[in-house]
């Protein structure tokens, strides 16, 4: 089955307003951009975002964040992004702030069909005993706190529950892909890219370099195309770093 699409636009074109949406990517490693600016142009808000975290001001999900098309995140990271830090304090975004192996995992036991699991990350913290700020109001209280976790002991310690996450649609990008939808990803782009596409409904792939199928070593295949649904190829291929250090001159 050729899953490839003409464009970003015709792949995110039936993205509704309201949807839920997974987002690979890591600090600012393997972002889906050509994707997010489709989605941006294609208008729609009120969107629940599930990604490790919110990109910078001006780039990745920052740009539907500065437009206001976000209204809740489920990060483990708010990063270099200072208007996802305002927005949250000011209480005009919804941010369930979750741990990032625990962000990591519930993405994956949504793509493998496991409802939930049992987890030690958070025992004893308000991640388990609830009471954590998902909103604010504006006089600066808390208007919406996570609720309290069933939480059980095994081996003698304690472990939260935790459930697994799926959403209506995911981006994601890959070093390369094929036409059936099988992807390779490069090295840190391989942290939660592959974790977003197994637990979105629709998953859409923007890849690097397209190929043909059979050219890719089946060892070689990251994510096999049964989570891939629909395939663009890349045509922007900046690459940004989050925080640029240089030593000082000796």
């Amino acid at each position: 089955m050729d899953k490839v699409r003409p464009s970003a636009a015709d792949a995110v074109s039936d993205l509704p307003a309201g949807a839920t949406l997974a987002v690979g990517g890591f600090g600012l490693c393997g972002i889906p951009s050509d994707l997010i600016r489709a989605v941006h142009d294609l208008g729609v808000d009120d969107l629940k975002v599930v990604s490790n975290n919110c990109g910078v001001d001006d780039w990745g999900l920052g740009v539907l964040l500065h437009d206001r098309r976000i209204s809740r995140m489920t990060s483990s990271y708010v990063g270099e992004n200072k208007e996802f830090a305002r927005q949250y304090l000011s209480g005009e975004l919804e941010v369930e702030l979750v741990p990032q192996g625990t962000l990591a995992e519930r993405l994956r036991a949504g793509g493998c069909g496991i409802p939930a699991f049992f987890t030690p990350a958070g025992g004893g913290t308000q991640i388990a005993e609830g009471g954590l700020p998902w909103r604010y109001g504006p006089d600066g209280g808390v208007a919406v706190a996570s609720p309290p976790k069933e939480t059980r002991t095994f081996g003698g310690r304690d472990y939260v529950l935790e459930e697994a996450i799926t959403t209506d649609f995911a981006l994601v990008r890959a070093a390369k892909g094929d036409r059936h939808g099988n992807l390779v990803f490069n090295k840190s782009a391989m942290n939660f890219n592959p974790l977003c596409a197994m637990a979105g409904k629709v998953t859409v792939a923007e890849v690097e370099e397209l190929v043909e199928p059979g050219e890719l070593d089946p060892e070689h295949v990251h994510l096999p195309g049964i989570f891939v649904q629909r395939v663009v190829v890349v045509t922007d291929n900046e690459k940004r770093i989050e925080r640029r250090t240089v030593r000082e001159a000796q």
